[in-house]
């Protein structure tokens, strides 16, 4: 049997959960904005917001496993596959950024896939 959450998010903390997760999208025009930008809106709202310290850091630490992943991928296009893996990591990367920004404005606790939970 399913129990409904005690509470949900305020409405404020689920806009800046959605942020945390969206800025990641910064990464698409600077390269490293996929790490600053979580990094960023957590760092800022961590100590107010509950909600927004959990997706924060479950975005930050997905765009540090992005990150390093992208790293093994640049190094294995030296055999060729690493051009089509960088490719399909850019696509989950960002499908899964919307899958949690969707996840988080309903105030649910999006938790990605594969990922290294670095900072705790």
């Amino acid at each position: 049997m399913n129990q409904a959450p005690a509470s949900l998010p305020s409405a404020q903390e689920r806009n800046w959960a959605v942020g945390a997760h969206l800025s990641a999208l910064l990464g698409l025009v600077t390269g490293i904005g996929c790490i600053l930008g979580p990094l960023i809106v957590w760092l800022v709202k961590k100590d107010e917001m509950p909600f927004v310290n959990d997706q924060g850091k479950e975005a930050l630490n997905f765009q540090i496993t992005v990150f390093l992943a992208a790293i093994v991928c640049m190094i294995l296009m030296l055999v060729a596959i690493g051009f089509l893996l960088l490719l399909v990591l850019g696509l989950a990367d960002l499908v899964f950024i919307i899958i949690a920004a969707v996840k988080a404005s309903e105030g649910v606790a999006y938790r990605y896939p594969l990922n290294l939970r670095l900072i705790k």
